[in-house]
């Protein structure tokens, strides 16, 4: 009969308990010991959550104290020699590829594809040399066989492996070496006693040359035989495998199993059962969404499931998520404040397991499907009838838009020379990126106003409390252009959805963005429209505290999108639509409220481009569009500023013009202000802030390491249109360590400034 697997499980915990245990273990308040002690319990739950749902493969390995791509790294000694020796033996050498130290930067940062989730970037040198030790792996097997659950080890595979690293002009030059390590990692894990251990390749879901998927092909006998003994399923997702290219290659390689993401690309079904009519391979199909919280369309999924039965048989059929459920959160009936109604309509990660459970019984008993069904058909009927979703107005809004609502009333140069004149900048301006400290008094103020146990007004006069000490602490640093520091906003996009309409609310809903930086994705259910200001208040009392100007801070339509739990009854573009046409009011209202710069944050701009390239000049057409919709009613000398997350911009820089920001403000440090070539290279013409110190990380650069920084920005924009700022905002970051980054970076711009005037 058809089984079922689910390819990764949420690492945090219900109540974010790994996360507390990360940040108390880094503040020298629990040892190692105690750190790893959560993560057992931690795990522990999942594997028997998983397993009382009836989960037949239920993963290990792919839970982590930091990120799985650096336990990869890590497992294979891939340690770049700038960190020195580092002991494998503890955690202390792990957490510093990944929080760096006093002396040396940690490992870039950047998007696991087109998520929200952030990896650390594996640095490899040529002619790496790899020390594997499938410890990870080892002694997730054993806790989960010490509790009487059967786990399938998980390991990211070679060929993403090399895909996702940097540091190599000609990766797959590195396969060879990097495969050996493979095969001793796989021997290792499968004579421990594993079953099977699942290869995670979600690379060659891309776009993948013919030589590359040869050398995948060549490389795959290796690790087929080094995993004798335990069955070998190879696991793609986020994208599909292209009929008669890439889908062909795989399903040539007869792996144990393999399994494609159906939910992001349900093409691939047919001619993947075509390609395995006659081979041995189970097929697993990933009808069940990893990466979004609306319940599984389950008729839909049954479709391709029965096709599958039908084609290969139901012992060569697993049902499982599209991929991991990092993704999401875990568990929608615990929401008591999300209305029922929206509620019914949603499914985290423990509703996940049960409706492939649901879908296996189904195939299992045909005669029962009707009964097995009934919920979740109701549930679906009443979501597309439902009047939270239709707002006739909004939608005639959208529907009347005419092209010139898109662009600004005067091209760039002239809006420069009228910007200059109202601010009245120095070379080099500084600022920041928004959000100052988020302290433990501002988180027990939002705590008790949820609670009751503050009234709206004390509230208020402690949030202007924090503004007056940030206003005062920018204006003691010298920065140029001020923020009011972001006290009141408990996330950048949660805070919006929470003032528009269309937006639900989880209490529980965490997902995991980074290391222990967790978010609450909103759920984006109906039309959006802003029923009221949302910022107008906060940024006039700001600016009333100083003579400097003070930016009004906005998220954007984009990034509002990428970052929530978006509807899936209506095209995404449609969707962007209605919530530009939302901040666009409120940039409007900040104008008149006398903004001389706004800031309309595009964050995850680069992680929507879709991960096939023919997708992609569709989603930037209509991304860039939705930003200009916030911006262009603005006058000429209004400012307006944008910032944007790890990325790289090669190869969108035609869009990134298109933007057609008067600032944009890009993360840099990490990457050593490599990021800056593709905007030499383009010849872009606006203001540009290089990210010059890395808040992601506790260190404290030198002031000599940001002018360094600065130096090598120089040489590719020009000094007049170079901003200075921090790579990103500073809310995760402690006033101890904000405060002497700021002053070491306002010491740089000054040292700059001395070198211009010298000529230097």
């Amino acid at each position: 009969m058809a089984r079922t697997a689910v390819l990764g499980l949420p690492r945090m915990g219900a109540d974010r308990e790994l996360k507390h245990a990360l940040e108390s273990h880094w503040a020298g308040r629990t040892s190692e010991a105690d750190l790893l002690a959560t993560a057992r319990t931690v795990r522990a739950a999942g594997w028997r959550r998983a397993c009382a749902a009836g989960i037949d493969a239920i993963p290990s390995g792919d839970h982590s104290l930091y990120d799985h791509v650096l336990d990869t790294a890590w497992a294979l000694g891939a340690v770049p020699a700038r960190f020195g020796e580092l002991d494998r033996d503890g955690l202390a050498g792990y957490f510093t590829l990944a929080r760096g130290a006093a002396d040396v930067r940690p490992l870039e940062m950047t998007k696991w594809f087109d998520t929200n989730y952030h990896y650390l970037v594996p640095e490899l040198a040529p002619g790496q040399a790899f020390s594997p030790r499938a410890d990870h792996w080892l002694d997730q097997l054993r806790e989960a066989d010490e509790i009487g659950i059967a786990t399938r080890p998980v390991v990211l595979g070679p060929l993403s492996f090399l895909a996702l690293s940097k540091g190599l002009d000609r990766p797959l030059d590195a396969l060879d070496a990097l495969v050996g390590a493979y095969a001793e990692l796989l021997g290792t894990i499968a004579a421990a006693g594993a079953a099977e251990i699942q290869l995670d390749e979600p690379c060659l879901a891309l776009d993948r040359a013919p030589g590359e998927l040869d050398a995948f092909a060549g490389a795959w006998p290796e690790l087929r035989r080094a995993a004798a003994g335990a069955r070998l399923c190879l696991t793609t997702y986020f994208a599909g495998l292209d009929a008669g290219g890439s889908l062909d290659r795989v399903a040539a390689l007869d792996a144990d199993e393999l399994h494609l993401d159906l939910v992001r690309a349900p093409e691939q079904l047919a001619p993947a059962l075509r390609e395995l009519a006659d081979r041995p391979t189970r097929l697993s199909l990933g009808v069940v969404d990893g990466r979004n919280v609306w319940a599984t369309d389950l008729d839909a999924a049954l479709d391709r499931v029965d096709a599958a039965v039908a084609a290969l048989g139901a012992d060569r059929v697993t049902i499982a998520t599209s991929c991991s459920l990092l993704h999401v959160p875990h568990e929608a009936a615990r929401e008591a404040r999300i209305d029922p109604e929206v509620r019914r309509w949603l499914a985290f990660a423990a509703e996940r397991l049960v409706e492939l459970g649901v879908l296996a019984e189904a195939v299992a008993a045909p005669e029962r499907r009707d009964e097995l069904l009934a919920d979740g058909r109701d549930a679906a009927g009443d979501r597309r009838r439902s009047a939270r979703t239709n707002d006739p107005a909004v939608r005639a809004r959208v529907g009347a838009l005419e092209p010139d609502a898109y662009e600004r009333d005067a091209p760039y140069a002239r809006r420069r020379a009228a910007q200059r004149a109202r601010l009245g900048l120095p070379e080099l301006p500084t600022t920041t990126i928004g959000s100052f400290p988020q302290t433990e008094a501002i988180r027990a103020a939002r705590r008790a106003l949820r609670a009751g146990e503050l009234s709206a007004a004390d509230y208020q006069a402690r949030m202007e409390a924090e503004i007056a000490h940030v206003i005062e602490a920018q204006e003691r640093l010298g920065l140029d252009v001020l923020v009011h520091g972001e006290p009141e906003r408990n996330d950048m996009v949660e805070y919006f959805g929470e003032q528009l309409a269309g937006f639900a609310f989880s209490e529980h809903g965490w997902v995991q963005s980074y290391g222990s930086r967790c978010v609450k994705p909103p759920i984006l259910y109906g039309d959006v429209s802003r029923p009221a200001p949302m910022t107008v208040r906060w940024w006039t009392y700001a600016q009333s505290l100083t003579d400097r100007p003070v930016k009004g801070m906005l998220t954007g339509p984009v990034t509002i999108l990428q970052w929530s739990f978006v509807r899936d009854d209506q095209p995404r573009a449609e969707t962007c639509a209605q919530v530009a046409l939302a901040i666009q009011d409120e940039v409007l209202d900040l104008e008149r409220a006398g903004a001389a710069a706004i800031q309309v944050d595009e964050a995850a701009l680069r992680e929507g481009v879709p991960l096939r390239r023919a997708e992609r000049e569709e989603y930037l057409r209509w991304a860039v569009d939705c930003f200009r919709l916030t911006t262009a009613p603005v006058r000429a000398d209004t400012q307006v500023h944008t910032h944007m997350c790890y990325s790289a911009f090669n190869d969108i820089m035609a869009h990134i013009a298109r933007l057609d920001a008067d600032v944009l403000s890009i993360e840099a440090s990490r990457s050593d202000m490599e990021v800056l070539e593709a905007f030499a290279t383009a010849g872009y013409d606006n203001e540009v802030g290089p990210g010059i110190y890395d808040i992601h990380s506790p260190r404290v650069p030198s002031v000599e390491e940001i002018e360094r920084l600065l130096e090598l920005a120089e040489a590719h924009i020009p000094r007049e249109r170079l901003w200075v700022n921090p790579d990103c905002g500073l809310k995760t970051r402690g006033w101890e360590e904000a405060l002497p980054a700021l002053e070491h970076m306002m010491e740089a711009a000054r040292r700059r400034r001395a070198a211009l005037t010298a000529g230097v």
